[in-house]
């Protein structure tokens, strides 16, 4: 299952995903939590994060 992640064309865009994919689990798991994130799906509570990263 790994093959298509091992094309990455540099270790910062490896590691972008792997952050993302690591944040995805602390959202499902509950141990990352904003104001609001209660009421918000994981996906809302995912593209939430990504607009505040963005806008940084």
């Amino acid at each position: 299952m790994t093959k298509p992640i091992l094309n990455f064309k540099s270790f910062l865009a490896a590691g972008s995903v792997l952050a993302g994919i690591e944040l995805i689990h602390m959202i499902r798991k509950g141990q990352f939590v904003f104001d609001g994130a209660d009421a918000m799906s994981f996906a809302d509570q995912f593209s939430a994060l990504e607009g505040m990263v963005r806008s940084a």
